[in-house]
């Protein structure tokens, strides 16, 4: 069973995305800060995290940074609700580490499920 972390401040957010996961039988955790995402990515060892960019305090890219420095083995599936954030975070990503893929919100469960599969098929 692969294990996702569902990383978003927006509570109903994180918690429809963790149970859309659970139904398809992935193994869950939801954090709703950073730094509750990157005690349980510690703890979890997530295959993959699936993560807000636009985050109050701190964000979604220094997750991700925290992530690559910290070495998890697992692979990162973003989503922004802003376009313009778009081609900025892509560029950042790109320099990641992990196996990496962003999605714009709202994004239908199946284009998420599907973004989320063909990434954890990806080797590390």
């Amino acid at each position: 069973m692969h294990k996702i972390l569902v990383v978003d401040d927006e509570r109903l957010t994180a918690d429809t995305l963790g149970l859309i996961f659970r139904k398809r039988g992935f193994g869950v955790q939801v954090a709703y800060t950073v730094d509750q995402a990157l005690q349980s990515a510690l703890d979890f060892q997530p295959d993959l995290i699936l993560c807000d960019i636009s985050m109050p305090r701190r964000d979604g890219i220094e997750l991700l940074e925290e992530v690559g420095r910290q070495a998890l083995p697992c692979r990162v599936l973003v989503l922004t609700g802003y376009l313009t954030n778009l081609l900025p975070v892509s560029e950042q990503i790109r320099k990641m580490p992990q196996s990496t893929h962003v999605l714009t919100k709202p994004c239908p469960p199946e284009d998420l499920l599907r973004a989320a599969n063909r990434l954890l098929e990806i080797a590390c």
